[in-house]
């Protein structure tokens, strides 16, 4: 049941309600006048300490010792996983925050689904004509969703963001894959542990933050900044994510990791769906709702195609999140 593309669907969706939350957040950041840095890497030392607290409290302190063993003995794999897949995607993500409004980020953020099947390509993956089919419906949907939003911004202003999460939308899938292929290789009993495998990542992304520090001026935060990022943390960088790579530990298909990377469409109807109900904008027109619909069926259809095709090496799973 937990491996069924329904059950992926499902929670997928509640993945990106939370993820939604680091688009909007970020915009309200950089509008109060707050650097893009601290808003990433504030995120990821915040996840550190407070997965760090949730580990040792649901596993207890040896689990805990033997995730801090796993990144020592594969330090060089966590540092450059954790680097793509958190720490660049990340970066050029607040970056973005900048210079564009959060539905056009998380509109091109939807790039992720054609990044993926690429990804997949490069790890010597195929996927099925079917799913890649579902995946440009599902892009065809997002994009007439917000096709009523659309204005004219400077073109330097577009470069800048959507240049930054076109780097994010290939940053994220291939560091979650990297992990994927190390779990299949090694199948240690940490690796199907959601929360451990993001506090690995975060970890392995520090290296990249404290580069960024040393070499960027960026001030201090403001208090405001570090309550939101910490806001951030806890919705976007420890629920959406643990809930999004334990999703994906459990697609046994290449079908169904397309399900999983696909669920992502989902934080633009939830970001619209905010941003009408509290910062007053614009509900979107038919072409809008139709776009609305077509993601809606393009998901379901991929679901429904997933018929028994051939399946990964089967993994050892863990019951819960921890």
């Amino acid at each position: 049941m937990k491996s069924s593309p329904i059950f992926l669907l499902l929670i997928g969706i509640l993945a990106s309600l939370f993820f939604s939350a680091t688009f909007l957040i970020n915009k309200i950041i950089a509008n109060d006048g707050g650097h893009w840095f601290y808003s990433a890497s504030l995120r990821y030392f915040y996840t550190i300490f407070f997965l760090a607290i949730l580990i040792i409290l649901i596993k207890g302190w040896k689990y805990f010792k033997s995730v801090i063993d796993e990144y020592l003995s594969h330090i060089r794999f966590w540092t450059i996983s954790g680097t793509i897949g958190f720490g660049i995607f990340y970066a050029m993500i607040c970056f973005a925050a900048d210079y564009s409004p959060a539905w056009i980020l998380v509109t091109t953020w939807q790039l992720t689904i054609f990044a993926s099947i690429f990804v997949l390509m490069f790890f010597g993956k195929k996927a099925s004509k079917s799913t890649l089919f579902c995946t440009v419906l599902v892009v065809i949907g997002i994009s007439a969703v917000n096709l009523s939003h659309f204005e004219i911004y400077n073109p330097s202003s577009l470069f800048y963001s959507v240049l930054p999460v076109l780097i994010a939308a290939f940053a994220f899938p291939f560091g979650n894959q990297m992990v994927w292929e190390e779990k299949k290789k090694r199948n240690v009993a940490i690796l199907n542990n959601a929360f451990a495998k993001v506090f690995l990542l975060t970890l392995g992304s520090s290296p990249l933050w404290i580069l960024l520090f040393i070499f960027i001026d960026v001030g201090t935060p403001s208090e405001n900044q570090l309550i939101n990022v910490a806001m951030i943390s806890i919705l976007s960088g420890i629920i959406a994510t643990s809930l999004f790579l334990y999703i994906r530990n459990k697609a046994n298909t290449i079908s169904k990791i397309m399900i999983v990377d696909a669920t992502i469409s989902a934080e633009v109807l939830f970001t619209l769906m905010i941003e009408v109900l509290f910062l007053n904008a614009v509900f979107p027109n038919m072409i809008g709702i139709l776009g609305i619909i077509l993601t809606i069926l393009a998901l379901m259809l991929m679901v429904y195609l997933d018929k028994g095709e051939i399946k990964i090496t089967p993994q050892k799973t863990m019951n819960d999140l921890a």
